[in-house]
C-alpha cells in the first residue's frame, strides 16, 4: 500500500515529519518499507504559457517556440516534445535552473536557432511517469508559479507492508483511522451526500450465488464524457499511490478504491444484454480480460454476467467486451460485497494478482457499498457529467457477516501487557478505532465494527491495546526467577569440549542422515545385521546406519567433486544395532566419528605437501583421549576390519573392552564409494569419551629428575605399547615420565629386529634418589624386559 503525506495530512493533522510518523506507524504493526520524494530534486522551473509555436527552419522534429514565464520578455525555447502547442501551459526550466544529475540549463542554440531555457517531461524533473512529451498543465495554472509548489511537490511517499489481517488499512481512510488514534487526533471524514436520482433508468440485479456474493449495488450513469481529463489533484493522488492514470472514468473507480479501500467496476451500458446475475461461472466457460487474454473459467469461480455470457471475474477482473472505451457514452456502475472465501485463491489459479483481488481476499467492509457509490457517482459527475439514476441493491442478509462482540477484562489486559494502563486511556483508543464500546463491571464489551475482521477474541483486543499504547512504552522489566542448582559430575566430560578439541585440530562437524545407502553400508559392513525401513523416502536411504561412516563418506564425496580434497569431517550422532535383548529391538549406541583425508597441512610456501597417515589419525584420537586425564587407560590392537585395510587399522580398548575402531579405508574399496583419494576414518562410542578422571592437587617435587636411555632390540612382533605398559609397572612411583623416541631398522640390526630408544625420567617427591637406587631400577626393568619379551640391550 502506497500513499503520500501530504494526502494523509488532508485526513489527519499530526504535525509529525515523514520520518517519525514512519516510525510511528511501524511500531503499530504498519510496517514501513520504503519512503521516496515524489520528485527529483531541481530549481528554477516554472509555469510557462507557449504564446507561439512553428516548425523549426533546419530540423523536421524540433519547434521553435516563445513561451510566456511571466517577464518582460518572451522566452526563445526549441523543444522537439510531439504535443508542444499554442496555448499549453507547461513546466519551464529557465537559464540557471538545476535538474536532477545536476544538469544545469544554460543559453544555447539548436540547429542555429537561439533557446533559452527548456520545457520539461516529468521524467526531467524526477517524476517516474510514462509521458510521451513534455508536462501539460491544467489551462488555469498560474503564469510564473513554481512548479514545485504548483504541483506540490514537496510532499514524500511512504509505502507500507500489511500483514493479511490488515485489510481494513488497505485504504488511505483506514491509514488515517490508525495515525489518528495513535495520536489522539480527530480524522477529518469528507462528508459524502446521496446524489440524487435525475433520470429512471436502472438494471436488474440477481444474486444466484448469494453466498458468496450477499450484496450487490448498481447505478446507471448516462451522457457522460469519456474524453473528460481527469483532474491533476486525482492524477498526483493516483500516480503517488503506485497507479497509472488511464482515463476519467477507470481513473475515479481507482481513487475511490484508494481512497475507501473497496474495489469497484464501471460497464459499457449499451454492451450489457439483460438482468446482470452474479453466479459461479460453468465449468470451461470462456471469458475474455480487459487485458486481452482468453480464460477458461472453473465452475468454483464467481462471475458477473448478463442473461448471454459473463462479463467479468468477479472481484478479480473485468471483461473487454463491456469494457469502458472512448465510444461509451453510458455507464453501470457496479460496488458490491464478496465473501473473502469466494475469492481466495482464485486469482492466482488464473496466473493473477489485482488490486481488487487482494483486497477482498482479505476482507473489505459489508457496509461501506453505499457510501462508496455515493462518493464515486459524485466525482463521475463531477468529471465527466451525464445524469445519474437510483442505486439498486441486491441483498442477502442471511449472508452478510455478523459484528462480533468480544468482552475485554481489565486485569487480563494488565497482566498480559504487564503495565497498569488506566481505565479511561483503554476506552479512548477502542473508540478512536471505531469500536463500539461499552464498561462493564470486569473491563468492557466492545462491538466490532464492520473493517475489522481480525478482532474475534479478548487476545485480539489485548493486542489493539498494547500497539496502541506502543509496545515502545512497554517498561524492560528482567524476569525474576529462582534459580536451582543444576546436578552435575565434574567427571562427566561435555560433549562441546570433544567438538571442540576437534574444532582445534581442523575438523569441521557434519550432520547426516540416519538413513544411508544399503549398497554402501553392506561394501562397509557385510556381515552386519541391519534395520530396513518399510517405508523409505528414497531407494538411496532405505536402512539405518550401524555406523556414521557411510554418511562421512557420503560427505567427502561430495566435497571431492566440488574441488575440496583436504577434509577433515567429523559427527556425533547415533548408531541403530538390530539387538532382541535392547528395548524395542535395536540397540542404539551414542558416537562420535572422523574422516581425515588429503594432506597433513594445507598448502604453504614453507611446509612439505605430506598426505596424512594412519599416524595422524591415531594422534587425533589419542587428543581426544587425553582430555578424559586417563589415557593410559586405553590401548589400540590390531584387528581385522572388512571396511579398513588391514595394515593400517585398530581397534581401541578400554579395560579391554572395544570401544572404537580406526584406520584407512580398504583399498578395494575406495572407488566403490567414490572416494578419490585415501581416507581414513575413525569411531569411537560416547560413553568411553565422556568419563575422565578428577585430578588430585598435589606438591610438585622439589628434588632433581635425572634421565636415563634404553635401546632395546626386540622381535618385529612385539608391540611398543606392550612394553611402555611393563616399564610403567615395574618402574613404580619414581618412574614419573616415559616416552619412546625412535624405532630403528637397519644396520647392524636382523632383519626379524627392531630397536626401539625408551627415555626414562626417575624423581622422588621426597628425597633425591642415589645413582645406586636409579641403577637398581633399571636394571629391574631391563630384567623384566628380557624376560617378558626376550629384549636386549643393544651394543
Amino acid at each position: 500500500m502506497k500513499f503520500s503525506k501530504s494526502w494523509l495530512d488532508e485526513w489527519v493533522t499530526t504535525g509529525l515529519s515523514t520520518e517519525a510518523l514512519a516510525e510511528q506507524i511501524t511500531m503499530a504493526g504498519l510496517e514501513v518499507d520504503g519512503i521516496e520524494p515524489v520528485a527529483g530534486d531541481f530549481s528554477q522551473v516554472i509555469v510557462g504559457e507557449v504564446v507561439e509555436c512553428g516548425q523549426h527552419p533546419d530540423a523536421d522534429k524540433l519547434q521553435v517556440t516563445k513561451v510566456n514565464v511571466g517577464g518582460d520578455e518572451l522566452l526563445d525555447i526549441v523543444c522537439g516534445a510531439p504535443n508542444c502547442r499554442q496555448g499549453l501551459k507547461v513546466a519551464v526550466a529557465v537559464v540557471g535552473a538545476v535538474l536532477p544529475g545536476d544538469f544545469k540549463i544554460k543559453k544555447a542554440k539548436l540547429r542555429g536557432q537561439p533557446s533559452h531555457g527548456m520545457l520539461c517531461s516529468y521524467s526531467e524533473i524526477g517524476i517516474d511517469l510514462d509521458s510521451s512529451g513534455i508536462i501539460e498543465l491544467a489551462a488555469d495554472a498560474p503564469i510564473g508559479a513554481c512548479v514545485r509548489d504548483y504541483l506540490q511537490l514537496n510532499d514524500e511517499i511512504i509505502e507500507i507492508d500489511l500483514t493479511p489481517n490488515r485489510a481494513d488499512c488497505l485504504s488511505i481512510a483506514g491509514v488515517a483511522r490508525e495515525v489518528g488514534v495513535l495520536n489522539q487526533q480527530d480524522v477529518h471524514w469528507p462528508e459524502i451526500p446521496a446524489v440524487a436520482a435525475t433520470i429512471d433508468d436502472t438494471v436488474n440485479i440477481n444474486l444466484v450465488a448469494a453466498d458468496a456474493c450477499p450484496r450487490y449495488l448498481g447505478r446507471v450513469v448516462k451522457n457522460i464524457d469519456v474524453a473528460a481529463t481527469t483532474p491533476l489533484w486525482m492524477q498526483e493522488k493516483l500516480r503517488r499511490s503506485g497507479i497509472r492514470s488511464i482515463d476519467a472514468v477507470v481513473d475515479i473507480t481507482n481513487f475511490v478504491l484508494l481512497e475507501w479501500g473497496q474495489p469497484m467496476h464501471a460497464f459499457d451500458l449499451a454492451t450489457l444484454n439483460g438482468d446482470i446475475q452474479v453466479r459461479m461461472a460453468k465449468q470451461d466457460e470462456k471469458l475474455t480480460l480487459l487485458d486481452g487474454v482468453e480464460v477458461s473459467l472453473h465452475n468454483d469461480t464467481l462471475v458477473i454476467a448478463d442473461s448471454q455470457q459473463a462479463i467479468a471475474m468477479a472481484g478479480i477482473f473485468g471483461g473487454q467486451a463491456t469494457g469502458v472505451t472512448e465510444q461509451t457514452r453510458d455507464v453501470l456502475l457496479e460496488c458490491a460485497f464478496f465473501s473473502p472465501l469466494s475469492i481466495t485463491g482464485r486469482a492466482r489459479h488464473y496466473g493473477l494478482h489485482t488490486d481488487s483481488s487482494h483486497r477482498f481476499e482479505r476482507g473489505v467492509d459489508f457496509q461501506l457499498q453505499h457510501k462508496v457509490m455515493e462518493r464515486a457517482t459524485a466525482l463521475l459527475l463531477e468529471i465527466c457529467g451525464g445524469e445519474a439514476g437510483p442505486v439498486v441493491e441486491a441483498v442477502a442478509q442471511e449472508h452478510l457477516p455478523t459484528a462480533n462482540t468480544v468482552s475485554l477484562r481489565h486485569a487480563k489486559l494488565n497482566r498480559l501487557i504487564g503495565i497498569d494502563i488506566a481505565a479511561n486511556q483503554v476506552h479512548d483508543m477502542l473508540t478512536r478505532l471505531g469500536l463500539e464500546v461499552t464498561t462493564t463491571n470486569e473491563g468492557w464489551q466492545v462491538v466490532v465494527p464492520s473493517y475489522r475482521f481480525d478482532i474475534s477474541i479478548e487476545e485480539d483486543l489485548v493486542e489493539e491495546v498494547a500497539r496502541i499504547h506502543g509496545y515502545n512504552n512497554i517498561p524492560d522489566q528482567a524476569p525474576v526467577a529462582g534459580l536451582t542448582m543444576s546436578q552435575h559430575s565434574e567427571a562427566k566430560l561435555p560433549l562441546n569440549r570433544l567438538k571442540d578439541a576437534l574444532v582445534d585440530l581442523g575438523y569441521q562437524e557434519a550432520i547426516t542422515y540416519s538413513f544411508v545407502d544399503p549398497k554402501q553400508q553392506t561394501l562397509l559392513f557385510p556381515e552386519v545385521k541391519t534395520m530396513v525401513l518399510p517405508h523409505p523416502i528414497a531407494a538411496d536411504m532405505s536402512e539405518m546406519r550401524v555406523s556414521l561412516w557411510p554418511g562421512l563418506i557420503q560427505a567427502a564425496v561430495y566435497n571431492q567433486n566440488r574441488q575440496q580434497p583436504r577434509l577433515r569431517l567429523f559427527e556425533q550422532g547415533l548408531t541403530f544395532i538390530p539387538d532382541d535383548a535392547a528395548e524395542n529391538g535395536v540397540r542404539q549406541t551414542p558416537v562420535l566419528a572422523g574422516l581425515l583425508m588429503g594432506t597433513v597441512v594445507g598448502e604453504h610456501w614453507d611446509m612439505a605437501d605430506k598426505p596424512v597417515d594412519f599416524f595422524d589419525l591415531k594422534g587425533d584420537v589419542e587428543s581426544l583421549l587425553a582430555l578424559s586425564g586417563q589415557a593410559l587407560n586405553f590401548s589400540f590392537a590390531r584387528a581385522d576390519i572388512n571396511a579398513l585395510h588391514p595394515g593400517q587399522s585398530a581397534i581401541l580398548l578400554s579395560q579391554g573392552r572395544q570401544v572404537g575402531a580406526l584406520g584407512a579405508v580398504h583399498p578395494s574399496l575406495l572407488r566403490k564409494l567414490g572416494l578419490k583419494s585415501q581416507a581414513y576414518v575413525f569411531e569411537v562410542e560416547l560413553s568411553a569419551l565422556t568419563q575422565r578422571y578428577v585430578p588430585d592437587a598435589g606438591e610438585i617435587s622439589r628434588f632433581p629428575a635425572n634421565r636415563r636411555d634404553l635401546a632395546l632390540v626386540v622381535d618385529q612382533g612385539v608391540a611398543a605399547g606392550d612394553i611402555l605398559d611393563l616399564v610403567r609397572k615395574v618402574g613404580g612411583n619414581q618412574l614419573v615420565g616415559l616416552n619412546l623416541f625412535d624405532v630403528y631398522q637397519g644396520q647392524g640390526i636382523s632383519d626379524d629386529k627392531k630397536s626401539l630408544a625408551l627415555s626414562l625420567v626417575l624423581q622422588d617427591t621426597h628425597r633425591t634418589l642415589e645413582d645406586k637406587e636409579i641403577a637398581d631400577t633399571v636394571s629391574r626393568i631391563v630384567t623384566a624386559l628380557s624376560d617378558e619379551f626376550n629384549a636386549s640391550l643393544r651394543d
